[in-house]
């Protein structure tokens, strides 16, 4: 096994406490922000809605923690389980043999990861956390990508 799949392997194991850790802190962070103010209460109505205070971008912030590492879990985890069967790359290590329903794995992990773009940035829009918005528009399409590029033995 090479080490970059040592990576995968441990982020997949891993990466679900430190992704659930980072909402739980996300979580503490709103109850924070709760009681402050939400919006400005000066401005034009398009700053107001727009620009959020100091204490909501916190909130963001944490937010954004928490989705960039459950993106990462769930990479790790498309990477992990078509390691064995499926996706040939040389840096993975040993395919093993060919998985006989697996030809459809590689198309259905991308699509899943582009529409998980698109409904968590929707979603992060509606709640106008803004920062958590571009990352999952930055990280996620490209993840889907990188993983599009892969070898298999179907391809």
């Amino acid at each position: 096994m090479g080490p970059m799949m040592l990576f995968f392997g441990l982020v997949f194991m891993g990466g679900w406490a430190a992704a659930v850790g980072a909402l739980v802190y996300a979580v503490v962070a709103l109850v924070r922000v709760w009681p402050q103010d939400w919006m400005r209460s000066q401005g034009h109505l398009a700053v107001r809605v727009l620009v959020p205070t100091p204490a909501y971008r916190r909130f963001d912030v944490a937010l954004t923690v928490a989705a960039l590492l459950a993106d990462l879990w769930f990479v790790s985890a498309v990477i992990v389980f078509g390691s064995d069967g499926i996706f040939t790359e040389e840096w993975m290590g040993y395919p093993g043999m060919t998985d006989p329903e697996g030809q459809g794995y590689q198309a259905g992990a991308v699509d899943a990861l582009r529409t998980l773009a698109w409904w968590t940035s929707g979603i992060a829009v509606l709640g106008r956390c803004w920062i958590t918005a571009g990352v999952q528009l930055c990280v996620l399409p490209m993840a889907a990508s990188w993983i599009g590029s892969f070898d298999t033995y179907y391809t």
